[in-house]
């Protein structure tokens, strides 16, 4: 943990950097598996799984018998919670449902708007040591509301090849029609590409380590679109003297825990606050299950005094958090002033864990400071907008010069003979010709 006080915006930019590997060296891991998956499809994703994940599969799909055992597996207490935040996620996403957008721009010129979903999404899921079925949830049930018709979902298995139980029900319940056994690059690589037994899709989303966020930007050069670049995960918090310690320093911790390479920042206008939240980050930190993974994360952590909360803003608007969680009494100057976050959560009763399960809110969202120009997965994500147009022979008539006039400006005189030869045509009608 590093705890820096009142630093000068000229190392800012030292302060806001994140714990990423060489990417050189990933992207080089990236090319390598692309190429074999192309030529060799399914077996080189069987060969990697059985490489990075230690498992030897036959078969990439999981069977209706798994999904079947799984149901009887998730226990009645852990449905009845997915089943809760189910609920809460699809009322959120439902509401970002828009009205259709149709205006006549002048007399007999008519444009319109259509949303259509994206026909097949790929989603993928990370697994490991914390397989997170919650992101089923919060990745096939906008591409459902959306009506996506094939919805592709690839996790990693276990070390004896099963999907973890959780996942599989996630997954049966938010209308996912085909489910793969694999992780890791080889997963984004059979999604963007296709093998036999695994779909290419258009849009791959989900969250992922740095060779997953690597993958995923190395498809986008095989016509497949991604939902942003989501790397580990990543929380600042800022705290006045009003703030409770014990709930920072938990809501810390429990970003800290999701990998080695998360990273956890504090701002705070207050000293005594600052030195309380490391207090209780080290008392909290014994009785935790993860405490290996969240103390090589905590080397990765900032605690940072500033003066004054202007400063604080500032400084959170450049680094641009995945989850920006707000405790103090001018909440107001943070929610009103944040320009580059994926996630706020405002108030000490608002934990970035209800954000990450149960309260209705995406948890796909922006790192690296790419909040400063990505949005975190929504509705609109699964869907694409079409525009329409239909003019009139009198529209044609009100419009058609002023294109003409702008084609001939630009030197395209076949874009010109368009509209002239239609304008010609209605005026040789109405003389009779």
């Amino acid at each position: 943990m590093k705890i820096i006080e009142n630093p000068s915006q000229n190392i800012w930019s030292e302060l806001i950097k994140r714990p990423l590997q060489n990417y050189e060296t990933i992207e080089t891991t990236v090319k390598l598996i692309f190429k074999e998956i192309a030529t060799k499809g399914d077996a080189a994703v069987l060969k990697y799984t059985n490489l990075f994940d230690g498992v030897k599969l036959t078969d990439l799909k999981a069977t209706k018998e798994e999904i079947s055992e799984a149901d009887q597996l998730v226990s009645a207490e852990l449905k009845a919670a997915i089943q809760l935040a189910k609920r809460n996620i699809e009322s959120f996403h439902i509401a970002q449902k828009t009205d259709p957008v149709a205006i006549e721009t002048m007399p007999g010129v008519r444009c319109w708007l259509e949303k259509k979903p994206i026909q097949k999404v790929g989603l993928y899921v990370p697994g490991g040591s914390a397989p997170l079925f919650s992101t089923v949830l919060m990745l096939a049930i906008p591409a459902q509301l959306a009506g996506c018709k094939e919805i592709v979902l690839c996790t990693p298995p276990d070390k004896t090849g099963k999907i973890n139980p959780a996942i599989l029900y996630a997954a049966q319940i938010c209308g996912v029609t085909t489910i793969i056994k694999s992780g890791g690059i080889q997963a984004i690589a059979a999604m963007a590409l296709g093998t036999e037994t695994i779909p290419k899709v258009y849009k791959i989303f989900g969250p992922g380590n740095q060779f997953v966020t690597c993958a995923k930007q190395f498809a986008t050069q095989f016509g497949t679109a991604i939902d942003m670049p989501a790397g580990p995960s990543e929380l600042l918090v800022f705290a006045d003297k009003t703030a409770n310690a014990s709930f920072v320093a938990a809501d810390l911790l429990s970003q800290a825990e999701h990998g080695k390479d998360s990273q956890v920042v504090l701002v705070t206008t207050d000293q005594l606050f600052l030195n309380k939240a490391v207090s209780e980050i080290t008392k909290q930190l014994e009785n935790l299950s993860r405490k290996a993974i969240i103390k090589e994360a905590l080397q990765n952590a900032r605690f940072i005094y500033l003066e004054k909360e202007t400063d604080a803003l500032d400084f959170i608007n450049e680094y641009a958090p995945e989850h920006f969680i707000i405790c103090a009494r001018n909440a107001a100057l943070f929610t009103e002033g944040i320009q580059n976050a994926g996630s706020v959560f405002v108030g000490n009763y608002t934990p970035e864990s209800a954000g990450d399960y149960a309260s209705g809110t995406n948890h796909t969202l922006p790192t690296n400071g790419f909040s400063k120009s990505y949005s975190g997965v929504n509705l609109d994500s699964f869907l694409k907008t079409i525009s329409f147009q239909q003019i009139t022979a009198a529209g044609i008539q009100n419009i058609g010069e002023s294109i003409a006039v702008m084609a001939e400006a630009e030197g395209l005189d076949a874009h010109k003979n368009a509209v002239s030869i239609r304008i010609k045509t209605i005026q040789n009608e109405a003389n009779g010709d």
